[in-house]
C-alpha cells in the first residue's frame, strides 16, 4: 500500500520499543516527519535518531501519558519544532494483568490512567491543534482484541481496551465535522515487552496451541490496516474499529 504522507507531522506514544517503535518507522518511511514520545527518553532517542541518520525527520520527547497536564506541552513542543500536527497514535498502553480478585487497586488505576485517561487526554489535545489549524487529522488509537473478546486473567485490560473502543466512537461522532478521522486498531498478540516473558511458558505454549494458526502475529502484519487508518485513505473512515488478529479471536480461538 503506498501512502505519501509527505509533510505530514505524526505524534507517537509510547514508542520506546514495540509497536510504537515499529509505527514511528513505518510512518518516517512513508514521508511523515515523526515525533516519538514516551517516559524512557533513552529508547525514544535511539529511534528518533535511526529516523533521522535514515533521512527522515525526527525528535524525541519524554512523556508519560498518564499526566494528563505533561500532553498539551508536549505537542506545543512537537508544533514549534515540526509543524502542525496530522496524526496522533495513541499506542501508550500497559497490560494490567491479574485475576480480579488479585489485582491490587494501584494497579487498576495504573491501567485506566494509561489505556484510557492517557488516549482521552491525548486524543483531545492533538484535536484542539488540529482544528486550529484546520488540519485533516488522523487520530488512531491502538486498541487490541482485548476490546471485544474476553482474554482469561486481564479483566482490567480488557476493561480499559473496550473503553478505547467506545472512546473511538464518541470522540469520531463529536469531531466529525471537524474533518478529524478517529479511529482504531485492534491487534491480536505479538510479541512485546509486555508478553515476552509469557510464552516460553508451559501456559503461554498452551495458548499458542489454541489459536486457529498456532503462532504469533508479527507487527508488520498490521502495517497496511494502520496506514491506511493513518493517511489519505481514512477520508471516509471514521469511528472505526478494524481487526487484524490472524483469527485468534475467532470462536475456539486463543
Amino acid at each position: 500500500m503506498a501512502t505519501d504522507l509527505t509533510g505530514t507531522v505524526a505524534v507517537i506514544t509510547g514508542a520506546s520499543g514495540g509497536l510504537g517503535a515499529h509505527f514511528a518507522r513505518l510512518l518516517a518511511a512513508n514521508g511523515a516527519a515523526v515525533a516519538v514520545t514516551a517516559r524512557r527518553v533513552d529508547k525514544i532517542q535511539a529511534v528518533a535518531d535511526e529516523i533521522t541518520v535514515g533521512g527522515g525527520r525526527a525528535m524525541a520527547l519524554a512523556l508519560d501519558v498518564a499526566d494528563a497536564a505533561a500532553i498539551g506541552p508536549v505537542l506545543d513542543a512537537v508544533q514549534a519544532e515540526l509543524g502542525p500536527i496530522g496524526i496522533l497514535v495513541n499506542n501508550a498502553g500497559i497490560g494490567g494483568d491479574g485475576l480480579a480478585l488479585d489485582i491490587s487497586i494501584e494497579d487498576f488505576d495504573a491501567t485506566f490512567n494509561v489505556n484510557v485517561r492517557g488516549t482521552f487526554f491525548a486524543a483531545r489535545e492533538a484535536a484542539k491543534r488540529m482544528i486550529a489549524a484546520k488540519v485533516e487529522g488522523r487520530i488512531v488509537n491502538i486498541a487490541s482484541i482485548a476490546s471485544h473478546t474476553v482474554l482469561p486473567g486481564l479483566s482490567a485490560y480488557c476493561g480499559s481496551k473496550a473503553a478505547v473502543a467506545m472512546l473511538t466512537k464518541s470522540l469520531a461522532r463529536e469531531w466529525a465535522r471537524r474533518g478529524i478521522a478517529v479511529n482504531a486498531l485492534a491487534p491480536g498478540y505479538i510479541e512485546t515487552a509486555i508478553n515476552d516473558a509469557w510464552w516460553p511458558t508451559e501456559g503461554g505454549q498452551k495458548q499458542l496451541k489454541g489459536f486457529p494458526r498456532r503462532r504469533l502475529m508479527d507487527a508488520s502484519d498490521l502495517d497496511e490496516a494502520f496506514l491506511l487508518l493513518a493517511g489519505p485513505a481514512a477520508r471516509a473512515i471514521t469511528g472505526s474499529l478494524i481487526t487484524v488478529d490472524d483469527g485468534q479471536s475467532l470462536p475456539g480461538g486463543g
